[in-house]
């Protein structure tokens, strides 16, 4: 695995795929973080509600984006995070996270970060910035 640190401005991370939404996904995400809204969990209401079946909770979306900084937390932290929601994610959909570098300061990297659904719309947008904590071997040489 490459260091994260080295990485140079217009360079991806690789993409995650998600497997389809389900709905113990959602039942799940409802359960952990209290958002108990029924549109995220019971067609019916969700359908009250005007839409065409249940969505993801924004936030189930948010959290999983932070998957794409998982494999490099032994050489640094993400500092802050601030996204848009630009799209419902239902069940079935098919998300594909991404991050572009699109700055480096020092030891602070800042990523524009997406969620993409199987139609290619994306569901959700903004940045991060990653702290690289100095002289932190890769992930793979420690012991």
């Amino acid at each position: 695995m490459s260091r994260i640190g080295q990485m140079e401005v217009g360079e991806t991370l690789p993409v995650i795929g998600l497997e389809p939404v389900s709905r113990l996904d959602l039942i799940k995400y409802a359960g952990a973080s209290g958002d108990f809204n029924p549109i995220h969990t019971i067609d019916a209401e969700a359908e009250r509600a005007g839409l065409p079946g249940i969505i993801a909770h924004g936030m189930w979306t948010m959290g999983n984006l932070a998957k794409l900084f998982t494999p490099y937390l032994g050489e640094g932290f993400i500092e802050t995070y601030s996204i848009r929601f630009k799209g419902m994610v239902f069940l079935g959909d098919v998300i594909s996270l991404e991050a572009e570098l699109k700055e480096k300061e020092n030891e602070k990297l800042i990523f524009k970060v997406e969620a993409v659904n199987q139609d290619g719309k994306r569901v959700l947008a903004g940045s991060l910035a990653f702290a690289v904590l100095k002289n932190q071997p890769p992930a793979d040489q420690r012991s």
